[in-house]
């Protein structure tokens, strides 16, 4: 299954597969740390999630700046890639934003009345073991956690155990479906699919997930060579975590290695 791995042209690299029967598969070292870059939004978005489930927030509130939560999380919410200011009115334009999740932190942390990495650590990563894990900067990008913390974050995507059913249909569900986007260093597609944190595989291809996924398959990559997807109608789960950028590379070597992941989970 890993044996695609060790060619790809990286300095290190570490990656897990959750199979059918729950067997974790790990290639690599399992403690070594990695800056997980944008697939810290998926985490982000999680924290977000149980916010909503507590109370402390509501999806669809309006915001002062127009739009709701549940616009940001699905990089709806108008703003652009970085920078202060809206560039356009939200639920127009699927526009990929990492400011969009620093202020999804902004507003969990103003309604827990604690920082968000705190609140992050007290409802993500202690719940599940996360002992590595740690945000160090932006909630969009600065996640740092090991290959056994990303396992044990995959395996709460696939079997969630901090929030309802109901809230997990609707993040991995398309939300304002029919919005053009890009996804950066990918393309642009029409629709973009989105939920509400990971990206939806959809009809997009060329693509960051193995062609062979399915059309529900939801995840997220990083720009630092990480990334981390699960498939629910193969119940399968795949990540890696690599310290060279991405690039066209990465576009050659994941999809090859979750089709041989796929693969042994469909033998």
């Amino acid at each position: 299954m890993f044996t695609k791995v060790d060619e790809w042209p990286v300095g290190r690299a570490c990656a897990a597969a959750i199979l059918p029967d729950g067997s974790v598969h790990r290639h690599g070292d399992g403690v070594y740390e990695f800056r997980l870059a944008s697939v810290s939004k998926l985490m982000t978005a999680w924290a977000a999630l149980v916010a909503v489930e507590d109370g402390s927030l509501d999806l669809d509130a309006p915001l002062d700046e127009g739009g709701s939560l549940r616009h940001l999380l699905a990089h709806a919410g108008g703003y652009g890639f970085d920078g202060e200011r809206p560039v356009g009115s939200p639920g127009r334009r699927r526009a990929y934003s990492n400011t969009g999740y620093d202020r999804i932190a902004a507003l969990v942390e103003s309604a827990a009345g604690m920082p968000f990495p705190a609140y992050l650590d007290e409802a993500v990563f202690r719940p599940l073991g996360m002992d590595g894990a740690e945000l160090r900067g932006s909630a969009a990008r600065d996640v740092h956690a090991t290959l056994d913390d990303v396992i044990r974050f995959a395996d709460e995507l696939r079997r969630p155990q901090l929030l309802a059913r109901g809230t997990v249909a609707d993040a991995i569900s398309p939300q304002f479906a029919d919005l053009d986007g890009t996804v950066p260093g990918i393309g642009a597609f029409s629709p973009c699919p989105w939920g509400l944190g990971p990206e939806l595989h959809g009809d997009k291809y060329p693509h960051w997930m193995p062609e062979r996924a399915s059309r529900s398959t939801f995840g997220h990559f990083g720009g630092t060579g990480t990334f981390l997807w699960v498939d629910p109608v193969a119940d399968v789960a795949c990540l890696a975590l690599t310290d060279r950028e991405f690039g066209p590379w990465a576009l050659e070597a994941w999809p090859a290695f979750g089709a041989d992941v796929l693969a042994a989970a469909r033998p």
